[in-house]
């Protein structure tokens, strides 16, 4: 009787998303040092949380915009980069709706909306604790060379 060694299981779609946003947070500085916690990935879909401490507010005692931008955009990075493909962004847009405070706990969520080739297309709502959305973004993703992890596939 032999036994015969294939190697590792192929990793689920969950699994592949969960392994590549590990391998993007471990190397993502930005995202770390501004607390971003990710919350909960899977393909074409990502949830990153973020307290808006005393030093992201602006002159007017509000969050800065570009902090909200980069919360959003991390989540729209986590996303886009699920399949284990190098994707980056192509372009993106941000609509500010509400103030959000010092000491509030913001929610992005990224939904992919098409994926088409090697383009893809992401909205993110940005939450506050009460639920309220304080801003929506619509990121375009491209898909360049190489990939996040060796999955094993």
């Amino acid at each position: 009787m032999s036994t015969r060694t294939t190697g590792p299981e192929p990793m689920t779609p969950d699994e592949l998303a969960r392994a590549t946003a590990a391998a993007m947070y471990e190397n993502d500085a930005c995202s770390r040092a501004h607390g971003l916690d990710i919350l909960e990935v899977r393909p074409g879909y990502a949830r990153l949380r973020m307290v808006v401490r005393d030093d992201f507010l602006n002159g007017h005692r509000i969050c800065h915009g570009g902090l909200i931008f980069t919360l959003a955009d991390s989540t729209f990075a986590f996303a886009c980069n699920t399949y284990n493909i190098n994707t980056v962004a192509a372009g993106c847009s941000i609509e500010y709706l509400r103030p959000v405070y010092g000491g509030d706990v913001l929610i992005a969520e990224a939904v992919e909306q098409t994926l088409n080739g090697r383009t893809g297309i992401y909205d993110i709502r940005v939450t506050n604790r009460a639920g309220e959305t304080v801003a929506m973004f619509r990121g375009k993703s491209a898909q360049i060379k190489g990939s996040l992890i060796s999955a094993g596939n």
